[in-house]
């Protein structure tokens, strides 16, 4: 169970940005931090961008650089007030990601940045599910995430932060093999790749382009 820390870094968005962007550091600072799932993939301003758990918007106001077709989805209506603050270019919706209240086939991208340590291994499998649901037949998934270093010199750093600011589920998805989940839901993972001495996995998949409409 995470310290007091966690529940005030969701109320603070300045404590919260603090953080992230002090993590962000060990793979270059912020910006680099919210490519990384970002690169190799092809976004225009016609791509219809799924932001999953866009949270106050952190990644979304980089999507919104690249599409003019951006949703974010969140759960907390506080976190979606501050997103259509800081990023009023995108659309938001609230709803689970585990049932996303969206059409079938209806986004190119579906990117997440580092909500998948909040859910237990059963929710992940429901979300990656419903992923594969609203992404059109050749859409991406793009996820970034932590992972477990094989830098040992990361290892308390990470394991601190973890026991500062996360739960069980963060610990959890370290012990997780992610693209065999996303093998699971139907999702082809055609990119896995490690950054920050391997604390950050960075994955995607993609939906068969033989999927029905």
């Amino acid at each position: 169970m995470a310290t007091f820390l966690r529940p005030l870094s969701y109320r603070y968005q300045w404590l919260y940005d603090a953080i992230s962007r002090t993590a962000a550091l060990t793979v270059g600072g912020e910006r680099r931090f919210r490519h990384l799932p970002l690169q190799g993939l092809t976004i225009t301003p016609e791509t219809r961008v799924l932001d999953l758990c866009c949270g106050s918007g952190q990644t979304t106001r980089f999507l919104v650089e690249q599409s003019e077709q951006v949703t974010g989805l969140d759960i907390s209506p506080r976190s979606l007030e501050r997103a259509q603050e800081n990023v009023p270019q995108a659309t938001y919706v609230q709803g689970w990601a585990e049932e996303m209240p969206l059409a079938d086939n209806s986004f190119d991208v579906v990117h997440t940045s580092a909500a998948m340590h909040e859910m237990t291994p059963a929710q992940r499998q429901q979300i990656f599910q419903e992923a594969g649901r609203v992404l059109r037949p050749g859409g991406t998934l793009a996820m970034v995430d932590f992972h477990r270093p094989h830098n040992p010199l990361l290892w308390p750093g990470l394991a601190l932060f973890l026991w500062l600011f996360e739960t069980e589920t963060a610990w959890q998805l370290l012990d997780s093999d992610v693209a065999t989940e996303l093998e699971k839901a139907g999702l082809q993972v055609t990119s896995f790749q490690l950054y920050g001495g391997g604390s950050l996995q960075v994955l995607h998949a993609t939906k068969p382009a033989s999927a029905p409409l």
